[in-house]
């Protein structure tokens, strides 16, 4: 039974509460407290408040009680503050959420009433604000004034210039103070920003590059300005004054002048749920709101994130430290400057579910503990703990972490707007995370983020991450780290260090992280890339459909079970008795090793496709008891790569698993979840599909399979692939390609590897294999001469 007291005034004094709350021996009466949106957005943020007072003192005197809020638009100037006062209890916790049907928007914007005047193209009116960063109009961001103009059509950063801060440009800024130059890290791992503090001589003086924990100066192509009065130049770009208090925008044609409602961003977050170590927040719920339009944060992104590649601002749309059992279930996240959901220090119990996050600038979901609970932290990728003063003790040193936690079927895509070293979901310092059939797409870097291994126990299943790594590289649809404390930078040091304390590695990572049932598709990297140190795993039962999976400098990775798809297992530097295990997989490429002279425990009982893969690991000594075959799958053209009766892959001990259970469950999100693309199929040598042609980079290739056509392109053997046709502008076309070359080869100078092509399966695989380097270098046969050509594979 419940009693309801309704907030719907058009003056905060005329709200009142005397409703009487009456118990019974059998049942507690709950009190729902509803607040209607005002014309006035201060009075609407004064009646939230009331009706949060109320509940409060009604949960004082152990009396449940909801907040619910009618449907409109509410305006919130500093972020709700939901602490410990506000706590539930386990069977009925508080309740802040949207009235059932309604939909409630929390926004982080001030609307404003504006006078627009004509300044030749531009539109201007003078408005009050301290400063903003983001401008929306009839509720469409706009575009801040910038150099290169926004191109939806471009990769990375939807335009990007070499010249963007040139001496040249700079010279035709008069005061460039508060811009902003935005770049990629100068090895493309992750995104760097700079405020412009000024000019002197020409040259600009800058503030940040913090932003990456992997320093570095900004890279040389990869970058853009922003905020920039002179760079104010085309529709819908706009730019304020902050000294004169003006607001310049550039119309587009079809802008009504007299309808026009004005919008600017005013706070960070919207709901804060933070508690205290001694006094957390507890069994609160948070659901059905809209939330939408904060400020950007790149510029106090600065916490490093012990030695991996991340630093964080703790904040977000919703935050949440110091809590139990809190559950933010069923929202939308739009339009947001930075975070969608930060999780912060003690956190236990946390669910995140069943939410939309879209056009954001930073990361999603995101669990971060502190670094004081890390025994003999390191903060900087060069940065280590001597073995002589470390602290040896097994497991985190207090409970300031994030645990038992689940984030379960949400739709997560288009994040990472601003941010570029940003997740879909990203967990550190934290331990037994579910994350759990959750659809992430269109993302710059990892679609699934694990920064370190403190302290393990994460189940990653049942999750579709595709359409990851579109604006960095050398990354993956999950990636991992593993510099914990016993990792070393320098490989020496690690040799010696992994033999005389053979177990350290287990000190951090207690429990092992289990990756299992998903579907991964990178575009500019691995599927699955567990990167330097990257320890106790186990990976089964997984699709990937495009950059296959790396280990590399870890201990027991136990891999099996997989479908490796036009890509295959890339193991990378391993160290001697590292426990690793690849069996029973089917793999449609042969190995990829980089400097690996150890093998760990197994690889063995693996499907290729072709002979010419499994002699060349036989070679290698590896795969006594593997084959070669079609695998058979039931139907690839629709995701379907479980293995019919009569395939090979059943003798080896490869089981079928489910192929229908990937991402979101929600009938309201899986109708509006993406899919990704399946791939074509190089199944082996012989195959009648090497005659088909195949698209690449802007180009067709075909494999060259005839004397003639050996004779008429002048090649030593019939073998390359044929480029038939060469798109104008396109990457190909860029980097030099030409109809009727052949590419021959595939190579790589920093580790001297090279991939023969003899036809368009090879040279797929070998770009699948590579692409995380953002570049292609080939060797190309033209006129009987041999040429090395780069193909620029961001662009």
């Amino acid at each position: 039974m419940r009693t309801f007291i309704f907030l719907m005034c058009s003056t905060l004094l005329a709200c009142s509460n005397d409703a009487h709350i009456s118990h019974t021996a059998t049942e507690q009466k709950k009190t729902v407290l509803f607040v209607s949106s005002l014309d006035d957005p201060k009075l609407s943020e004064l009646a939230i408040n009331k009706a949060l007072l109320d509940a409060k003192a009604l949960l004082a005197t152990g009396k449940p009680v909801e907040v619910r809020l009618k449907q409109g638009t509410y305006y919130l100037s500093k972020p709700i503050q939901l602490d410990h006062e506000y706590s539930g209890n386990q069977e009925q916790p508080f309740i802040f959420a949207a009235e059932q049907g309604s939909r409630v928007v929390l926004s982080g914007a001030k609307p404003l009433s504006v006078v627009w005047q004509r300044d030749g193209e531009l539109l201007k009116a003078v408005i009050e604000s301290d400063g903003f960063d983001q401008l929306f109009i009839n509720g469409q961001k706009q575009i801040r004034a910038r150099y290169p103009n926004y191109d939806p059509e471009v990769k990375v950063f939807n335009g990007y210039a070499e010249d963007a801060i040139s001496s040249a440009r700079v010279a035709t800024w008069k005061n460039p103070k508060g811009g902003v130059v935005h770049a990629l890290h100068e090895g493309r791992w992750g995104g760097m920003h700079y405020l412009i503090e000024g000019k002197e001589q020409g040259e600009l003086k800058l503030l940040g590059g913090f932003q990456n924990n992997r320093q570095s100066p900004m890279h040389t192509k990869y970058r853009y300005v922003e905020n920039i009065f002179e760079e104010l130049d085309a529709p819908s770009e706009w730019y304020f004054d902050e000294q004169t208090d003006t607001l310049y925008f550039y119309p587009p044609d079809d802008f009504d002048l007299s309808n026009s409602e004005i919008e600017i961003t005013s706070t960070n977050h919207l709901i804060e749920l933070v508690g205290s170590e001694s006094h957390p927040v507890k069994n609160i719920r948070v659901e059905n709101f809209v939330f939408t339009q904060t400020n950007q944060t790149f510029m106090q992104t600065k916490e490093p994130l012990l030695r991996s590649d991340w630093a964080v601002y703790r904040g977000g749309a919703v935050l949440i430290s110091n809590a139990q059992k809190v559950e933010v279930k069923n929202n939308v996240f739009k339009e947001l400057g930075g975070n969608a959901i930060f999780v912060s220090d003690y956190s236990r119990d946390i669910k995140i579910a069943g939410n939309e996050i879209y056009n954001i600038g930073a990361s999603a979901v995101s669990f971060v503990g502190s670094a004081t609970a890390v025994r003999s932290p390191s903060f900087e990728y060069h940065q280590y703990v001597n073995i002589d003063k470390m602290d040896l003790a097994k497991g985190p040193k207090n409970e300031r972490y994030p645990s038992n936690s689940v984030v379960f079927d949400n739709l997560i895509h288009d994040i990472g707007q601003v941010e570029k070293q940003v997740a879909g979901v990203q967990l550190s310092m934290s331990a037994n995370v579910t994350v759990s059939h959750n659809t992430i797409y269109r993302v710059p870097r990892a679609g699934i983020n694990v920064s370190e291994g403190t302290w393990g126990g994460h189940v990653i299943e049942h999750n579709d991450v595709f359409s990851t790594v579109l604006e960095t590289g050398d990354h993956g649809a999950f990636n991992s780290w593993g510099r914990d404390r016993f990792w070393h930078p320098d490989r020496a040091k690690m040799n010696q260090l992994a033999k005389e304390y053979p177990g350290l590695y287990r000190a951090d990572v207690i429990k092992p992280i289990i990756i299992r049932n998903n579907r991964f598709q990178c575009d500019y990297g691995w599927d699955i890339d567990l990167d330097d140190g990257s320890s106790n795993y186990e990976i089964y039962n997984n699709v990937l459909l495009s950059g296959g999976l790396k280990l590399r400098e870890g201990f027991r990775r136990k891999v099996e079970n997989n479908v490796i798809l036009n890509n295959s297992f890339h193991p990378h530097v391993w160290f001697e008795n590292s426990e690793d295990i690849f069996r029973k997989n089917i793999v449609l490429a042969s190995h990829k090793p980089i400097l690996n002279n150890h093998w760990g425990q197994e690889i063995d009982f693996n499907l290729f496709t072709t002979e010419r893969a499994l002699v060349k690991a036989q070679n290698l000594g590896l795969d006594k008891h593997s084959t070669y075959g079609n695998p058979q799958f039931v139907d690839p053209s629709t995701g379907d790569y479980r293995v019919s009766a009569g395939s090979p892959a059943l003798s080896l001990g490869f089981k079928n698993f489910a192929m229908d259970q990937f991402g979101v469950t929600s009938p309201r999100l899986k109708a509006q979840a993406e899919s990704p693309s399946f791939p074509n199929l190089y199944l082996s040598s012989n195959d009648t599909q090497q005659d088909d042609e195949l698209a690449l980079f802007g180009a067709t290739f075909k494999s060259v399979t005839t004397l003639g056509e050996q004779s008429a392109l002048g090649i030593p053997e019939i073998a390359g692939a044929l480029v038939t046709h060469v798109k104008h502008n396109s990457q190909a076309d860029e980097a030099g390609l030409v109809k009727g070359d052949v590419i021959l080869r595939v190579i790589d100078t920093e580790f001297s590897g090279v991939d023969k092509i003899i036809n368009i399966k090879d040279l797929l695989t070998s770009y699948r294999s590579r692409k995380w380097r953002g570049e292609l270098e080939v060797v190309v046969v033209r006129n009987q001469n041999e040429h090395v050509l780069v193909v620029n594979l961001l662009d």
